[in-house]
């Protein structure tokens, strides 16, 4: 980033006001929608700012890893295209999105809040192999929150689809059966620019972080899953404030999650 540039922004920051107008520590606007797609067994789209982008749960029956031979599997992605930011380039997996899917993936995971015994059929033999896929339309800056927060939508928005007695599945037709979610791990990320700490970084603020710190919370303050990025080191100070500070915004976006219809 053009350093003069950044010095704005940290001069802005001193003053306690961003470049869009808002506080440190405040989220721009977020809105939530279940449903969005009739071909998913579950779908969500979260949009904040210009940052806009969509997730979808699939479902298929499969053979389960042979050492965890009574469970089933869930896996995310993230796919970062052209049309959502010019940046992104058409291809392989970016660095960019193997990070965004794996620390989505790994607060799902460490939180313990999906019991992939529950989606074992036959063990052994037969398991369910549920699959998160994260697309942003429009990208503005901090997937791994947004996206993160449309997976749990979409996973909670999830049914099983129907299965005949030949063991074939019927993707025209869904179960009233759910994903049981026992908690719901919330990724926030907190950057740091110079000495001040900011959560939910637009695109050009994260092109001048120095050090961001991604915390997976639960609903007890809980925290399950980290993942740091930047070259500036972290104080013990600074990562307590950044705790605190994950802990209460994942307080308030758990509870527009849970206000969701599904």
């Amino acid at each position: 980033m053009n350093q003069e540039r950044k010095k704005h922004i940290v001069r802005a920051l001193a003053a306690g006001v961003r470049l869009d107008g808002r506080k440190l520590d405040e989220f721009r606007p977020v809105e939530l929608k279940v449903g969005v797609s009739s071909t998913a067994e579950g779908s969500a789209m979260v949009k904040a700012g210009d940052t806009e982008a969509i997730a979808g749960v699939k479902m298929g029956l499969g053979t389960p890893y042979p050492d965890t031979p009574d469970s089933g599997v869930l896996m995310v992605n993230a796919e970062l295209l052209p049309i959502s930011n010019p940046e992104f380039e058409s291809g392989p997996p970016s660095i960019e999105s193997i990070e965004v899917a794996r620390v989505i993936d790994r607060g799902i995971r460490e939180s313990h809040s999906f019991d992939t015994k529950s989606l074992c059929v036959e063990k052994g033999e037969k398991v369910w192999m549920v699959q998160c896929d994260i697309l942003p339309l429009n990208f503005d800056g901090n997937l791994i929150d947004l996206g993160g927060l449309a997976v749990l939508a979409a996973l909670r928005d999830a049914r099983f689809p129907k299965v005949d007695e030949e063991g074939a599945v019927d993707y025209h037709e869904k179960t009233d059966k759910g994903l049981a979610l026992q908690q719901l791990p919330v990724p926030i990320t907190v950057g740091k620019i110079g000495e001040h700490l900011i959560v939910d970084p637009a695109q050009e603020e994260e092109q001048a972080l120095d050090a961001r710190l991604t915390m997976t919370m639960l609903a007890d303050g809980t925290v399950c899953a980290l993942q740091k990025g930047g070259q500036a080191p972290l104080t013990i100070s600074e990562i307590k404030e950044m705790v605190k500070l994950a802990d209460a915004k994942s307080k308030e976006l758990r509870k527009q999650l849970l206000e969701v219809a599904t």
